[in-house]
């Protein structure tokens, strides 16, 4: 039994020692917009990246499209984390994304969705989602290994280690 917990354990610290070294080679984001209806899940959100990119990332937050669409006429985000079931204002992702574009939002968007089948997962990359991560799953480590591949396809580029 102890050798089986030392294995997590060891996981564990892997795990975070990958996402300690990622991170240091990641392009310095600024500006990130959590769309979502659910606050406690907006400050798990906002926590989570404060945990990944420290607290002068600014973290703006919306709870209907609308309000998204106000939020990015603001000022455009680097990276847009979008619910897929907007349930205050009955948008669901895949209507909502090209509304965005619309405006001239041409960087990521991630789905956070608690369906995140293989079928919803198709329609909302089909859409423009960049991503689409489970409610479920949404953690440091999750988005730490999403996030590169996003990001190269807006032009970031990681830095290379030492």
């Amino acid at each position: 039994m102890a050798e089986s917990s030392s294995t997590s354990g060891g996981d564990f610290l892997d795990k975070k020692s990958s996402l300690n070294k990622t991170l240091g080679q990641m392009p310095k984001l600024t500006e990130i917009l959590v769309v979502d209806d659910e606050k406690m899940d907006i400050r798990r959100l906002r926590a989570t990246l404060h945990l990944m990119f420290g607290y002068e990332i600014n973290v703006r937050e919306a709870t209907t499209l609308s309000g998204a669409i106000d939020e990015v006429m603001k000022k455009k985000p680097q990276l847009i984390l979008l619910d897929d079931d907007l349930k205050l204002s009955a948008d669901r992702a895949h209507d909502s994304i090209p509304y965005l574009r619309r405006i001239g939002y041409e960087g990521p968007i991630v789905v956070v969705s608690g369906v995140a089948t293989r079928n919803r997962r198709k329609d909302l990359l089909e859409a423009g989602a960049a991503e689409v991560l489970h409610k479920d799953d949404v953690d440091s480590v999750r988005i730490n290994e999403v996030l590169p591949k996003i990001l190269a396809t807006i032009g970031f580029e990681t830095k290379p280690t030492a």
